[in-house]
């Protein structure tokens, strides 16, 4: 069964084409890497799935609703580039009414569970207007997580991260079981740690798909993977 379903997604924004008849799957369960330089149309692809805008044409699924259906907005959590939560409240009045907005029972657990895991108990009452980017990051992704979603959407999720904060989100999305996760990065060595299979898009057009191993036996002898993709984005153009 297909989670995440695109079909023949078309998008434009004035003269600028952000999806160009996009097309993929993502079966329950999965994690997959959307992959692409800068304006291929991965948020814009994720805005849609998301259901903050509607494509021009084609449609998307979410876990077989229309993406801005209730049911779906229960089951996505959303992690958007550049994401700004509430910036006038507290780190954990953001983490409490989310959590309460998303209809989580144990609200007071999952809340003391998200500051742990990301390491916000320093900054816990102090507003997000006041937090360094970094911080900002770190609340945007307890917000993303804490309703347990079952399809996860992360645009550049470990943007504005330090090395031990990366780790320590790395290591919880990949313990993450039955969740249905879909990552939007330029960064190859995201997708390798934290998705089995990758989708590449150029222009808004879907270009190569396959597992990560696919793509290594792609290479030549020692051949960086990134290389590789490299090269499949200038052949795209």
């Amino acid at each position: 069964m297909l989670c995440i379903e695109a079909k023949d997604l078309h998008k434009r924004y004035g003269k600028v084409v952000a999806l160009d008849g996009l097309s993929f799957g993502v079966e329950c369960g999965e994690k997959v890497a959307l992959i692409g330089p800068n304006g291929a149309g991965k948020s814009t692809t994720l805005k849609v799935l998301v259901g903050l805008i509607s494509p021009d044409q084609g449609y998307a699924k979410i876990a077989g609703y229309d993406p801005d259906s209730i049911m779906a907005r229960k089951v996505i959590g959303y992690l958007p580039e550049d994401a700004s939560p509430y910036p006038m409240l507290t780190v954990r009045e953001n983490l409490e009414y989310i959590a309460a907005l998303r209809g989580v029972e144990d609200v007071k657990e999952r809340v003391e569970e998200m500051l742990d895991l990301l390491e916000l108990r320093e900054v816990e009452r102090r507003r997000v207007m006041a937090l360094s980017r970094g911080q900002r990051q770190k609340v945007a992704i307890a917000l993303a997580l804490i309703h347990r979603p079952k399809v996860l959407l992360l645009d550049e999720p470990l943007n504005y991260l330090d090395i031990p904060t990366q780790e320590k989100v790395i290591s919880y999305l990949n313990s993450l079981k039955d969740v249905t996760t879909l990552v939007a990065t330029h960064i190859m060595s995201i997708a390798v740690r934290l998705t089995s299979r990758v989708l590449i898009i150029s222009h808004g057009k879907l270009i190569w798909t396959g597992t990560v191993q696919e793509l290594r036996h792609m290479g030549k002898e020692d051949e960086p993977i990134e290389s590789v993709v490299a090269r499949m984005m200038r052949g795209s153009g």
